[in-house]
């Protein structure tokens, strides 16, 4: 509950950095409620409409009518609260926000759209557009990347961090894999000397592991399409927290099986990285910190097949987890 009630602060906190800043006209908002009405029905068609032609005609439309929106002066401080269905979050210091959604093609394919939009002194449009090049790449957590290979997901939440005076905003995003699985990921951010966005250099680290891997520049799971998994900071614990998972029919090579165990692994960041925690219960915690979880390996790695099955029923059921 604490967790939850410092998450709900954290958030109404970033919004109110937000509203702090200079309002805009009642003429502008007009305008602006006006283009949020199209918008919002071309992102429902963008999720409901049977045809991948409309869809696609739809997503264009939508691009289209964005960026018209956003030309209004000081758009930036309108939050587009009824547009459901695309991601709409700002930086905890307000300096950008990032839209981004899903563009599904069939049951097989997808690629996520998404745009950065930075505050400007004088409210005019900066707008940086995001080319989804996970198709295009065997090795996604291996690389820094630009706005031009960018690994899609669409974002529920940023948080920002810092190294030797530098910010970092860590993202994490959804990503509609396939028909079989879902992934989630965690990409860290960050500006180069023209303003514009880098993916990665703030790596995540596995040097306290007892299996050692390399670094990697961005962090993802993936699982099976009806569980649900969660990938998100904890503001109370000031970690990064990560369900573990197993496959539910002993195939770890094959990720569609995987669901959450009831433990967590997570991140931690330290000098300029995020260094992974294997089982963030059973670090070093303050007491009352963490709820008790409930493991489906025990101490030993040995799985129970019973916790395993009401895990798997209970996955089927439950709505997603951010």
């Amino acid at each position: 509950m604490i967790r939850k009630l410092l998450f709900i602060f954290s958030f109404f906190a970033a919004a109110l950095q937000v509203e702090a800043q200079p309002a805009l006209s009642a003429q502008q908002r007009q305008v602006l409620r006006a283009k949020e009405d199209s918008l919002k029905t071309l992102a429902k068609s963008l999720i409901v409409d049977s045809l991948t032609a409309g869809r696609m005609r739809n997503d264009s439309l939508f691009v289209r009518t964005l960026i018209r929106s956003l030309q209004v002066k000081h758009s930036f401080f309108y939050p587009f609260d009824s547009v459901q269905g695309i991601g709409k979050v700002y930086a905890p210091d307000s300096s950008f926000r990032i839209f981004s959604w899903t563009l599904s093609f069939d049951d097989f394919y997808s690629r996520q759209r998404a745009a950065i939009q930075f505050r400007t002194p004088d409210g005019s449009l900066k707008l940086v557009p995001l080319r989804d090049y996970s198709e295009f790449t065997e090795k996604p957590h291996d690389s820094l990347r630009t706005k031009d290979n960018w690994i899609g997901a669409v974002y529920y939440n940023i948080i920002k961090t810092a190294h030797n005076g530098k910010p970092y905003y860590t993202l994490f995003g959804f990503d509609d894999n396939n028909v079989r699985s879902n992934k989630k990921w965690i990409d860290v951010m960050h500006l180069d000397e023209k303003g514009m966005p880098v993916f990665g250099g703030a790596p995540f680290s596995f040097e306290r592991d007892s299996a050692k891997r390399a670094p990697q520049q961005r962090y993802s799971i993936e699982y099976k399409k009806e569980a649900s998994a969660l990938v998100n900071y904890d503001p109370d614990l000031n970690v990064i927290l990560v369900d573990h998972l197993v496959s539910e029919s002993e195939e770890d090579d094959k990720p569609y099986t995987f669901i959450p165990d009831g433990d967590y692994e997570g991140f931690k960041w330290e000098n300029g990285k995020w260094v992974h925690i294997n089982k963030v219960f059973t670090e070093k915690l303050l007491d009352g910190q963490a709820p008790v979880p409930d493991p489906i390996l025990d101490a030993g790695g040995n799985r129970n097949d019973a916790k395993l099955q009401q895990q798997s029923e209970k996955n089927k059921v439950r709505k997603g987890k951010q």
